[in-house]
């Protein structure tokens, strides 16, 4: 029998991931919760944090504790932000708008990702100064250019270019489901679906999900399968630093390199002006023998050196692992899987919960630890000292 917690009774992310695969068909849920190949890298971006402890001070006053921070230019509730994912109103309709409202209630920042499924406009719309964007730089070059103008004119106030998918990566767990948009229905996936008629009503009256920033540039052709296929068509192999420049050229805002893992890429990215990167694996949805970024941070830390921003997603599930981030260099932190538990069983409520169990774990541990600021707990272990 299938029950569904009160949101109050959900302690923790695992009890929200718990949720979402009750609601969740099978098909739908491996696509958000699932990795590349064997999951490897997804298992190693969690280890990674549950393999350091901090060691706290005491018998200090914490009594009056900040966890808000300052980020290119403005200050925001905490060192946290919805990392871009694709396809979340897979998970409920109107998912992309609502993990942008939810940012916005708690005063932090969204990326809404190019293969999003709800446009730019309308996102930025949803959450006015909390809306940034990420650019999967296309082989038409024209597209890039327009993705980028419409996401200036929609008040995206950070540009976020992902630089780790030259080729597409392989998800056992899609293969297995025979995902694609539109769905191919076979009996075993249609009665999957009966068992989640909430899940499933949605999907009926709401449509199945669609990649609505590619709309502009199909030629009238709006199929999800067309949509689908023409951002298939326009992953470009050939990116290369020469597209960075040309990017850096052409915005005007902050810009993030998102998918780095080496020093060496961190010290070119630099180099060309780049404001920061996202340090990230993709989730472990690509390489699956790529490293932990929790374990990649201080060696791109050491190369940028410290007045260089530095943000990290992957494996985040508690606030201790924020502050574990940012003691081993990181600046910020961005989220995805969790959110998209969050929206999936419970909508808007969902995600802000989530985050506020991530700000509120954070805030604990940062009294826990003797510390009463971000940048005390910056300060507190020199760089690539792990405490």
């Amino acid at each position: 029998m299938r029950f569904f917690l009160s949101l109050s009774r959900i302690a923790n992310l695992d009890d929200m991931r718990d949720a979402a695969r009750r609601r969740l068909p099978k098909l739908a849920f491996d696509f958000f919760d699932g990795g590349a190949d064997r999951e490897s890298a997804l298992a190693r971006n969690r280890a990674a944090f549950d393999a350091l402890t901090l060691t706290p001070r005491v018998l200090r006053n914490v009594s009056s504790r900040s966890i808000a921070c300052e980020l290119f230019g403005r200050s925001w509730a905490a060192p946290l932000g919805i990392a871009p994912t694709g396809l979340a109103n897979l998970a409920r309709g109107g998912a992309d708008v609502m993990l942008a409202r939810a940012a916005a209630a708690l005063d932090l920042p969204c990326v809404s990702s190019t293969a999003s499924t709800t446009s730019i406009e309308a996102v930025g719309r949803a959450a006015p100064r909390h809306t940034w964007f990420q650019l999967y730089m296309p082989k038409d070059r024209a597209i890039g250019d327009d993705l980028m103008a419409r996401a200036r004119a929609a008040g995206a106030e950070v540009l976020v270019m992902t630089v780790d998918l030259a080729v597409p990566g392989r998800r056992d767990r899609d293969v297995r489901n025979r995902f694609s948009l539109p769905f191919r229905l076979d009996p075993a996936m249609l009665a999957d679906f009966m068992l989640h008629p909430g899940w499933a009503l949605d999907m009926l009256f709401g449509g199945s999900p669609r990649l609505a920033n590619w709309e502009k540039y199909t030629a009238g052709r709006l199929s999800a399968e067309s949509l689908a296929a023409l951002q298939a068509q326009q992953i470009d192999a050939s990116l290369s630093w020469a597209d960075v420049e040309r990017v850096r050229g052409t915005w005007s805002g902050p810009l993030l390199l998102k998918g780095v893992l080496h020093p060496d890429d961190a010290r070119q990215a630099r180099a060309l002006g780049v404001d920061g990167l996202l340090v990230s694996n993709h989730g472990g949805r690509q390489l699956d023998c790529a490293p932990a970024t929790f374990d990649a941070l201080p060696a791109i830390r050491d190369a940028v050196g410290d007045q260089f921003a530095l943000l990290l997603d992957g494996g985040i599930r508690h606030g201790e692992d924020i502050a574990k981030a940012l003691r081993r260099g990181a600046d910020f932190c961005l989220v995805g899987r969790p959110t998209l538990y969050g929206v999936a069983a419970y909508g808007q409520a969902g995600v802000e919960h989530v985050l506020r169990l991530l700000i509120d774990g954070r805030s604990r541990t940062l009294g826990l630890l003797g510390e009463t600021s971000v940048a005390g707990l910056r300060r507190a272990a020199p760089r690539g000292l792990v405490v």
